[in-house]
């Protein structure tokens, strides 16, 4: 008795691969977690996408939405963080590093936290107007405060804004310590700012490093500083007299973390004086962007890397609870600890932050009353 036919499975439409443009981190516009929907390419077999990717494509423009904040300052309820306040005159990052935590901010924003997060930026043009509402209020007690937590406030637009110098000038003129972690050269345009202030106490520089080869960075972080260029913004802080630390975070296995003790290094030789780390974390969004990062860049190592961050989050590809989550836990996250530490100590790197000075604090003058002096 004849077979009846077997029926032909439905061909499966191939993905169409993503690759990189040119100086930025992340490859698409990724959907972000809130949406509805979600759409992808896929190779409809007449060649199309082969014919759109051999064609020139400009990378997409840094674009920025002005917004006026209600508030500026942003409390910190974490227990695993070290400071109270922090301020964020900007929301999402041209730098583009592909790693960045920050990066599901924007999905509140209804945007995406790929392309969108650093080439849709929110600036917060009255920053320093709310910053000295909330300071000469009675109301108010000074306590550690951060600059630049969710983005970096010395990116490159605010070479033409410069909200964060406004930011910084309220907090000189009354007296307020804080802290600032930047990847940028561009701090050191504040100097007159922060070297007086530092003079006093008041003022603590962390400049991040995550690797001293160029080609890395220039993939990994695609539009900060160079790495030598950083080094030289620590030399200068700290020849100025601004305490300086240096971040190598996020560590990421197999990729920047061999390099770690040669830039403890080569911070010491410029001047820095205390120094810290932290495993990459790969929260909501960040995950499939890195993977998808390591695919383009590392497709030799990518399950390697993924199986080591698995290893120090608990058998996932992220950890958020407080206590491990800055940390990470087990054998691979004890020994980078220990790699840090003994550096450290054998450089002269402090790994504890330096005490807080409030004493100084003065509240500004009130906006009416600055106001009614012109």
């Amino acid at each position: 008795m004849p077979q009846a036919p077997r029926p032909i499975a439905a061909a499966q439409p191939a993905l169409v691969p993503l690759s990189s443009i040119k100086g930025r981190g992340a490859a698409t516009a990724m959907p972000h977690r809130f949406e509805r929907s979600e759409r992808e390419q896929f190779d409809d077999g007449w060649g199309t996408w082969e014919q759109e990717a051999a064609q020139e494509v400009l990378p997409p423009a840094t674009e920025v939405i002005e917004e006026q904040a209600r508030r500026i300052l942003s409390s910190n309820q974490s227990p695993d963080i070290s400071f109270d306040y922090s301020i964020n005159p900007y929301r999402g990052c041209e730098h583009g590093c592909v790693y960045c935590f920050a990066r599901p901010t924007h999905s509140y924003l209804n945007l995406s936290p790929g392309l969108d997060f650093e080439t849709r930026l929110v600036a917060k043009m009255n920053a320093a107007e709310r910053l000295r509402e909330t300071l000469a209020g009675a109301r108010y007690v000074p306590k550690s405060l951060v600059i630049g937590t969710a983005t970096d406030a010395y990116q490159p637009i605010e070479r033409r804004l410069r909200l964060t110098r406004q930011v910084v000038e309220v907090l000189a003129e009354s007296r307020h310590p804080f802290s600032v972690v930047t990847k940028s050269s561009g701090i050191e345009r504040d100097l007159d700012l922060i070297a007086p202030m530092a003079a006093q106490g008041l003022v603590s520089v962390y400049v991040s490093v995550t690797t001293l080869d160029n080609d890395l960075a220039r993939i990994l972080e695609p539009r900060a500083a160079a790495p030598a260029r950083r080094l030289r913004t620590l030399r200068t802080l700290a020849e100025a007299g601004v305490p300086v630390g240096v971040s190598v975070s996020p560590i990421i296995p197999f990729i920047n973390e061999p390099e770690l003790e040669r830039i403890l290094e080569a911070a010491a030789e410029v001047g820095a004086r205390s120094a810290f780390s932290i495993p990459v974390r790969l929260p909501w969004e960040v995950n499939p962007l890195f993977q998808d990062w390591l695919q383009r860049h590392f497709p030799d190592r990518a399950d390697r890397v993924m199986a080591r961050i698995r290893d120090m989050r608990g058998g996932q590809d992220n950890d958020a609870r407080f206590g491990t989550r800055m940390t990470g836990e087990g054998l691979w996250a004890d020994l980078l600890r220990a790699r840090l530490t003994r550096a450290a100590r054998r450089l002269g790197l402090a790994t504890e932050r330096r005490p807080v000075q409030l004493a100084l604090f003065q509240p500004p003058v009130k906006p009416s009353a600055q106001a009614s002096l012109f």
